[in-house]
């Protein structure tokens, strides 16, 4: 919840404070970079100190920069800070998703983790809306952003539960990966170049639309994608178990290229408009990594499995560090509207892809695919990205 009304909260108030829409692009490219170097470096630490330790250490240093934000407002602080908090939340969620996949069973961990989707999207939303309680140029709302992250440490550092086993180092072969599947890898690096720059660089758009009126309707506008988004989880995910995914993926990509262009040309023409391709988009876009992780995960062989989430993640991470940077040049050059003519370059460019590769290639054989999994069970940060390298016993021990 936290992390929701501060990924609303900094853009809005960036744009108050006359922030460029570089600045701001670059705020959002901080966010994933450190977010990729949390899902490197953060294994390392967890390993070293255990999961309650680093979970604490991070809920503290998140809540430090949220009032950091609103105490040094400039844009030369928000980037390392913002890149910080990135770091901090990949450490955050690789424990609560470790936690979870430990405690849970073959027979029940998809149930678990599709309520996991549901709250983590519920509380996201929640806190977007948290922006309509008080003025984004205000203390109140950085403060609000942190107690909800302080809150998060209270149940984790007084469980008595057993805490997860140490997380097991894997490498990632990011050019194997793409020979396994040259649809999911691009996919994942697509989604981040496409969905980036939306968490990133969305509020400003929204704040330059005139039918987006004041912080309830910005938070209205960033609910609507995020709550589509979970509803095209399961119809798109249940198509794709039944016919080849890379269809399903072109689909996707068709509705998300076709609501992108929507936004950019008739956005500024009708309210319904830039509420309505906000929820095409969202439907469309939103199920995409899971889609394309769920075709990796078709073509990876037993053992591989942690590799594969892992060097995903890592490509979908690379692209959200990209995206805001290419996103917010758009901006400059053709306006607010240049944000979702940007997404739909990337999400048409991908829809190409995978036409092309279908066209050389004929789909699996469906019995030998894995089911779909929602993107919070298919995108988990459990996978260690070990810097130092694994030991020959180490890799022995993992198999």
């Amino acid at each position: 919840m936290g992390n929701g009304l501060l990924g609303t909260l900094l853009p809005v108030r960036a744009q108050l404070e006359l922030f460029s829409t570089l600045d701001i692009g670059v705020m959002g490219s901080c966010y994933f970079l450190g977010f990729a170097a949390g899902c490197y470096w953060g294994p390392h630490l967890v390993r070293r100190v255990g999961h309650i330790r680093a979970f604490t250490a991070m809920v503290s240093a998140v809540s430090t920069f949220a009032l950091l934000y609103a105490l040094l407002v400039h844009p030369f602080v928000w980037w390392p800070v913002r890149l910080l908090t990135g770091f901090c939340f990949a450490v955050l969620y690789m424990v609560i998703e470790s936690w979870l996949s430990e405690m849970s069973t073959n027979a029940n961990r998809g149930f678990v983790f599709s309520i996991y989707t549901i709250i983590n999207l519920t509380v996201i939303t929640i806190g977007q809306m948290m922006l309509t309680l008080g003025s984004p140029t205000a203390f109140s709302l950085f403060a609000v952003a942190a107690i909800l992250v302080s809150l998060a440490a209270l149940p984790v550092s007084l469980t008595k539960s057993q805490a997860p086993q140490p997380i097991v180092a894997v490498k990632i072969r990011l050019g194997h990966l793409y020979r396994s599947s040259p649809v999911g890898s691009v996919g994942c690096l697509a989604v981040g170049l496409a969905n980036g720059p939306f968490w990133a660089l969305a509020p400003v758009f929204a704040q330059g639309n005139a039918f987006v009126v004041g912080t309830t309707g910005i938070a209205l506008f960033m609910s609507t994608a995020v709550i589509a988004g979970a509803a095209g989880q399961w119809p798109l995910g249940h198509l794709s178990d039944r016919i080849d995914r890379r269809k399903v993926i072109t689909i996707a990509c068709a509705g998300a290229t076709l609501s992108g262009l929507g936004m950019a040309i008739l956005a500024n023409r009708w309210e319904s408009a830039v509420f309505g391709f906000a929820l095409l988009f969202g439907l469309f876009a939103f199920p995409l990594y899971a889609l394309c992780a769920a075709h990796m995960n078709d073509s990876v062989e037993q053992g591989g499995f942690v590799e594969a989430s892992s060097g995903l993640l890592m490509l979908y991470a690379a692209g959200a560090v990209v995206g805001p940077l290419l996103a917010s040049a758009t901006m400059d050059l053709v306006g607010p509207n240049g944000l979702f003519l940007y997404t739909s370059v990337v999400h048409a460019a991908m829809a190409l892809f995978a036409v092309h590769r279908m066209r050389q290639h004929a789909r699996p054989d469906a019995g030998e695919r894995e089911p779909f999994a929602d993107s919070a069970r298919i995108a988990q940060t459990v996978s260690a990205l070990d810097p130092l390298g694994v030991s020959a016993e180490e890799q022995n021990s993992a198999a």
